[in-house]
């Protein structure tokens, strides 16, 4: 069983784990910026075992009223395509309310994804990527 609920602050250690283990591309070896990462998200939502073991988590920034970016959102290899990363969505769009949209940008890897838990594709985004 699987559960997942607003969390205000999983370990470093955990979130890096967590994304190691997804496949996510992210500074997993720079615990700093992990942790940063999290402080700075105002949105966290974490999926956990019955154990209580971090499988999954998606990090966000939102105003709570008008927009919300979804930045991370990543699932243990061994506990995907078991819907977690939509219970994860779903969670993060329940605390975010129906006023807000919900906007990523999608790593290449992943862009089949999106469509199918209820994303729509635009093309009217613009991005300056970071230097580091």
């Amino acid at each position: 069983m699987i559960h997942c609920q607003r969390e205000q602050a999983p370990s470093v250690d955990e979130v890096a784990e967590v994304f190691r283990a997804s496949g996510i591309r992210r500074p997993v070896d720079n615990l700093e910026r992990i942790s940063m990462m999290i402080a700075n998200a105002n949105l966290i939502v974490t999926a956990r075992n019955h154990i209580g073991k971090l499988v999954g988590i998606a990090r966000a920034l939102t105003d709570f009223s008008y927009c919300c970016y979804l930045s991370d959102l990543a699932v243990d290899k061994d506990y995907q395509r078991k819907g977690i990363g939509q219970q994860l969505i779903n969670q993060v769009q329940k605390e975010i309310g129906e006023q807000s949209m919900l906007l990523l940008l999608a790593a290449p890897e992943a862009a089949e994804y999106y469509p199918h838990i209820g994303f729509e594709k635009s093309e009217n985004a613009w991005i300056i990527k970071r230097v580091k």
